[in-house]
């Protein structure tokens, strides 16, 4: 056993001709990922009308989605310009524990968001009330403070013995690859893995579930159907929001389970992590009126004051 100071991460690929393709693939969906999110941002900033929680969270959302992939994308660009792919034991720890933060703040965050569409449609009596500036910060600081924990954790619990073979089978620093290459008694980290994923990927998503049965059931009973079509249409987004990240999240691990974890695991950690947090911005663009109508506002004033 020794305690290991650096690590040779693998990649997507090992084959020196695909790093040039990998590499404009990878710089071109991360700037894509930051103009969308960056210009979903600034127009929930700069129009009044979309001052409220709904978009209060959506603009977190999209700044979590600008953190992610950058925990991951900006190292992998590195690596593929680099001779040796390596990353420090200190590095290794640090992206394990931002991935996992933004990881668990983007499932808190669609939780969030479920929350204050149920309140709104189903108790829209109470909605100033529960869903006030002052309440919708101090979710946001919980939210904030439960990804924390969950990321330190498994920061800390990451923190162990290897054997000889220091080789990552993968192309950033993820829990499970670095416990298969562990030493040490490693049944503390798998039960942390097994309860806080249950958590994040079953009960997480049972209430979520749960609340747009409630939304549907809800809107259902609306007498007016353009009131029917606007319910649907502000649910309508994050919904898709929902459905995109967990698919790619859960379905994508499920496959494999009957395949090559090594290379599946990859491409789940891409569709989740990479291409998830950039298709986003056109899910909530394209289906949402209210975000179409302030980026067409947005766009409008930056061209009236750039001509």
């Amino acid at each position: 056993m020794f305690s290991a100071s650096e690590f040779l991460l693998l990649g997507l690929s090992e084959q020196q001709g695909k790093q040039p393709l990998l590499f404009s693939i990878f710089l071109s969906v991360y700037l894509v990922t930051v103009v969308g999110n960056v210009i979903i941002i600034m127009a929930i900033g700069s129009d009044p009308h979309l001052h409220t929680p709904m978009y209060f969270f959506l603009a977190n959302f999209s700044l979590n989605d600008l953190y992610l992939p950058s925990t991951m994308v900006s190292r992998v660009l590195v690596n593929i310009q680099a001779y040796r792919h390596t990353i420090t034991y200190a590095g290794c720890l640090s992206q394990i524990y931002f991935f996992l933060w933004f990881i668990g703040l983007d499932v808190f965050l669609l939780a969030a968001m479920a929350y204050d569409r149920l309140v709104a449609i189903c108790h829209p009596l109470l909605y100033t009330l529960v869903m006030s500036p002052r309440c919708s910060i101090l979710l946001l600081v919980m939210l904030l403070i439960l990804a924390h924990s969950y990321s330190l954790i498994h920061t800390i619990l990451a923190q162990l013995s290897f054997c000889t073979d220091n080789i990552i089978h993968h192309f950033f620093c993820e829990p499970l690859p670095m416990l298969k290459l562990s030493c040490s008694n490693t049944n503390a980290n798998r039960s942390v893995l097994i309860y806080w994923g249950g958590t994040l990927t079953i009960l997480s998503p049972l209430l979520i579930i749960i609340s747009y049965v409630r939304i549907v059931a809800a809107i259902v009973r609306i007498p007016s159907a353009i009131g029917k079509w606007k319910a649907f249409s502000t649910c309508g987004s994050q919904l898709s929001a929902v459905c995109l990240f967990y698919v790619s999240a859960i379905g994508v691990y499920f496959i494999s389970s009957t395949a090559d974890s090594a290379s599946t695991d990859r491409i789940a950690a891409v569709m989740y992590a990479v291409v998830t947090p950039m298709l986003n911005p056109s899910i909530y663009s394209l289906r949402n009126k209210d975000i179409k109508s302030a980026l067409g506002r947005f766009l409008s004033r930056r061209a009236l004051q750039y001509p």
